[in-house]
């Protein structure tokens, strides 16, 4: 009886293994690989919620509320521990079968009720997952029931935005809670004729806090007054002397609720924020600008020249001398990067950073796929590749495909090596290439989260990277006469 109700492994012979093995590795197969369209194996992009989560973390005193399941939650809560090895403090109000046949509202209720007296925040930013966004709660109404019943404050700000997994991605999570976070706070503040005199700076979704503290680098030589939203670096990149902090750092409530006063806003990632900057470009008083995240040389100039701009302030010897090293530090090491060919894949923004970045270097974007883009945004960084006949036009876009799209690829047309998060290590082992991670999330290696990849610093150490791995392959595989001293 218990012979005949389990069901027996199909064993298969070695060689079988192998010719399979061998099959997917061709032509034929990378043909049948880009011919599939309801399967999608290992994306390069997280869903919505993560990127709303991303967000409320970066506010002082937000406990980011999921209003959904509890695994969800977890999801969220360990992506970001992984990535940052920090703890991600979130809640969750633990939707379940009952959930999704009488609506979230009674979960809602309990768990606001509970996380504001248990933990005290001063802002609760609440996002969906898949079950109440298909089952449609409103979560309008079911905030405002919450309050007119005393189970949170009147007046404790309560921003929601609508975040389901199955569609967009963790960018779009982002945008969307970004852009109802401000809207919850800036209402009635806006103060005919009153300028702040800051800089309102929005960085986008980066998992690298390296990243925002080499803005606040840059903002605070050139003596440039601002607020960051969000600012995760504090959040996510904490001290450790024995002490927990549940609401490290963030942006200050009352500096995000003056932005709208403020004398310019900059965004760093078009993608990241386009309904947000849409909402900012009416509402807020002052200039607004969308810049590229400054990666590289040129893109850093245009940042740090935009900045001069506005405020009429100088750009200060000590960076212009960072400049100057960066520069030469490209010039020392541009031989052992020109001309090799990448395979890149991660979010627009990050992607359009890296293949600048290349092509100042002379090396060759060759394979690049963002997992969850549009056309035009193919459109703009096929207009970055163009911009260098000799080494752009080698490349080639692929949007809406997957890390398993970009193995066929490396297998069939190689490259020297791959750049980005940790999903892409699998491509890296099968093609027996380096893999230089950036981007989101970054969990087998520690630190990385720390480093800057931006400005002048970050081109840097990004290239440092890159070629030390190239040298470090040379000398771990070379034979003994070609054991050099010197490289």
């Amino acid at each position: 009886m218990s012979e005949a109700a389990v069901k027996p492994l199909t064993e298969h012979s070695p060689e079988e293994i192998e010719k399979v093995q061998n099959w997917i590795n061709t032509e034929e197969y990378k043909e049948q690989n880009f011919a599939r369209e309801a399967l999608v194996i290992n994306p390069a992009h997280a869903c919505q919620p993560l990127g709303a989560q991303m967000v409320a973390h970066g506010f002082e005193g937000a406990l980011p509320f999921v209003h959904g399941s509890q695994g969800c939650a977890s999801y969220f809560r360990s992506t970001f521990s992984r990535h940052f090895r920090e703890p991600a403090s979130a809640t969750s109000d633990a939707m379940t079968e009952d959930g999704a046949v009488f609506g979230g509202q009674n979960n809602l209720f309990e768990g606001l009720e509970n996380a504001y007296t248990v933990y005290k925040p001063k802002m609760i930013p609440v996002y969906t997952t898949c079950m109440p966004e298909v089952i449609g709660d409103d979560l309008n109404a079911y905030i405002k029931n919450a309050k007119q019943k005393d189970l949170i404050p009147e007046d404790l700000p309560t921003p929601y935005a609508n975040t389901p997994s199955f569609k967009g991605s963790h960018i779009h999570g982002y945008d969307s809670m970004l852009l109802a976070i401000l809207k919850d706070l800036t209402v009635g503040q806006k103060v005919e004729g009153k300028c702040t005199g800051k800089l309102n700076l929005i960085p986008g979704f980066d998992g690298n806090t390296g990243n925002l503290r080499e803005y606040k680098k840059y903002l605070e030589a050139m003596d440039i007054p601002y607020t960051m939203l969000a600012d995760i670096t504090d959040v996510f990149d904490s001290v450790c002397d024995g002490t927990y902090r549940m609401y490290a750092g963030g942006t200050k409530l009352e500096d995000a609720a003056d932005t709208i006063n403020g004398k310019a806003t900059i965004s760093l990632m078009k993608h990241c924020s386009p309904h947000t900057m849409k909402w900012i470009d009416s509402e807020y008083s002052g200039s607004k600008d969308i810049l590229p995240l400054p990666m590289g040389i040129r893109k850093t100039d245009d940042f740090l020249m935009k900045l001069s701009e506005l405020f009429d302030k100088p750009i200060p010897a000590a960076l212009k001398a960072e400049r100057g090293r960066a520069v030469d530090a490209m010039t020392d090491a541009h031989q052992y990067i020109h001309g090799k060919k990448f395979a890149i894949a991660g979010d627009p923004d990050y992607l359009l950073g890296i293949v600048s970045f290349l092509l100042e270097m002379g090396a060759v974007p060759y394979h690049i796929l963002c997992s969850r883009s549009t056309k035009k945004f193919q459109k703009e960084l096929q207009a970055l590749l163009d911009t260098s006949p000799l080494y752009g036009s080698q490349g080639k876009i692929y949007i809406n495909k997957d890390l398993w799209h970009m193995r066929s690829l490396c297998m069939t047309d190689p490259v020297d090596g791959i750049i980005g998060d940790t999903h892409c290590k699998w491509v890296a082992r099968d093609a027996k290439i380096p893999h230089f991670r950036i981007g989101f999330p970054i969990m087998d290696r520690v630190n990385i989260h720390r480093t800057p990849v931006i400005g002048y610093q970050g081109a840097i150490n990004f290239l440092t990277v890159i070629v030390n791995k190239f040298l470090d392959t040379v000398d771990e595989t070379c034979e003994d006469q070609w054991f050099e001293m010197m490289r």
